[in-house]
């Protein structure tokens, strides 16, 4: 990785310290044309209570922590800090376990915007959620015509629920 590609991904991991996200499912692979980037990404869930959570993530050769507070309406507090590669190692080994997702994300552009496209692995292989950060929570933007029903809220896609549903059925 270049120190170039290095600084555009630390563009997509570190932002204000509010997230504005809203969640779709994917109706079809039409995105892959549009592909700007990608980076693989393991998440690792430390705590969660009450709507908020505590998670380390390594995206390549990145590692922050970052802590997100109860959602409202479509935005939440959220904090991010970049720590040492090897202590995310620990921390994903030692307290995550198999609290561990893997995945990877698509940077996908579309009339002025960056789309992320998550294509997870491991206990969530199959899943394709897209997402997208924006400026405010009244920020108009264009639907891609590979978007398909909207998520956002929806507890169900949760990534946790997600994560204990497959673990229930064997899945």
């Amino acid at each position: 990785m270049t120190a170039n590609e290095r600084s555009d991904l630390k563009l997509h991991l570190h932002h204000a310290p509010i997230e504005i996200e809203r969640k779709f499912l994917i109706a079809n692979d039409a995105w892959t044309h549009s592909v700007v980037g990608s980076v693989n990404i393991r998440d690792g869930l430390i705590a969660s209570y009450k709507s908020r959570k505590v998670r380390v993530r390594i995206s390549d050769q990145i590692a922050v922590i970052t802590i997100k507070g109860p959602r409202r309406g479509i935005a939440r507090a959220e904090y991010e800090y970049e720590i040492p590669l090897a202590d995310a190692e620990l921390i994903m080994s030692n307290i995550c376990g198999d609290e561990t997702l893997e995945k990877q994300r698509y940077l996908v552009g579309h009339e002025g915007t960056i789309w992320h496209i998550d294509v997870y692995g491991g206990i969530l292989n199959g899943v394709v959620i897209a997402e997208i950060e924006l400026k405010q929570e009244d920020q108009k933007f264009a639907l891609p015509s590979w978007i398909g029903k909207e998520v956002t809220g929806n507890e169900f896609y949760k990534k946790i629920n997600l994560a204990a549903a497959r673990r229930a059925t064997g899945a």
